[in-house]
């Protein structure tokens, strides 16, 4: 598939996808669709094993959604897009890869709920987060409310939902919306070694322990436990683990099959 908004580049196991929708990287319905249609086509690769996405240009990874879409909608419209991002972002969260989130800059509204989409954050110290939504007199329609308290807590998550407020990446990275920071010019190398390092894994573990933590966090603890070792039973009937108990036995390196 040709793609209008996103920019798509393999390299050694590992899809990098960039949203290239200037000068914002807004999220409207068109980038939508793409995000969800190249999501579907990594998914079927089988020579995919990572996934990094990021933003074009300097000082933005995404700035939420195209408000120009706002203007004429009604009550059916605003609910088709409201579905959109939703049904695109749940496909991103529960993609059985894994998923790193380059954050080349201001990481807002639509951008930050796609951000929080992913398995890991990494952003240049200069980036913004937040839900400034509350300021144009509406709210986060596409994860904000509920991905945001189950990632920095519930009163963290209310002050920058209420208040629109904006914080830095050293803030993010201490309250727990980032994995780390680094310098600008060392972005996008750092969420490769991170990939490169993840592709050696073992896939269907990899797969599980996605599913055993998103699913398991919409549940009560004893269910997640239930939910844990089912996915563990899985796991340890794969090729994989037999090539891992195996290698770690005989002091070697595995050589994962995804199977």
């Amino acid at each position: 598939m040709k793609y209008q908004n996103l920019l798509i580049f393999r390299e050694e196991r590992v899809g990098v996808i960039t949203i290239n929708h200037p000068p914002t990287n807004a999220l409207n319905a068109q980038t939508l669709e793409e995000l969800g249609s190249v999501f579907e086509e990594m998914e079927k690769d089988e020579e995919i094993k990572a996934v990094i996405i990021t933003g074009s240009g300097e000082g933005v990874f995404a700035s939420g959604a195209d408000i120009n879409e706002f203007k004429d909608l009604d009550k059916e419209t605003a609910l088709k897009m409201v579905n959109q991002g939703k049904r695109v972002f749940n496909q991103i969260e529960t993609f059985p890869k894994p998923i790193i989130a380059a954050i080349n800059g201001a990481c807002l509204g639509g951008g930050c709920e796609l951000a929080m989409c992913c398995d890991l954050r990494v952003a240049v110290e200069g980036a913004r987060f937040g839900q400034p939504e509350i300021r144009l007199g509406i709210m986060p329609g596409w994860g904000g409310t509920q991905r945001l308290p189950r990632l920095i807590g519930k009163t963290r998550a209310l002050e920058l939902l209420l208040s629109g407020n904006m914080i830095k990446a050293d803030e993010a990275k201490e309250i727990g919306l980032i994995n780390k920071t680094v310098p600008s010019d060392k972005l996008i190398s750092q969420a490769k070694l991170i990939a490169h390092r993840l592709v050696k894994l073992a896939p269907l573990a990899i797969k599980n322990i996605k599913k055993a933590v998103n699913e398991g966090l919409n549940t009560g603890l004893f269910e997640g436990l239930k939910l844990e070792g089912d996915c563990f039973l899985k796991v340890l009937e794969t090729e994989d683990a037999k090539i891992g108990i195996s290698a770690f036995l005989s002091k070697k390196s595995p050589r994962f099959k995804g199977k």
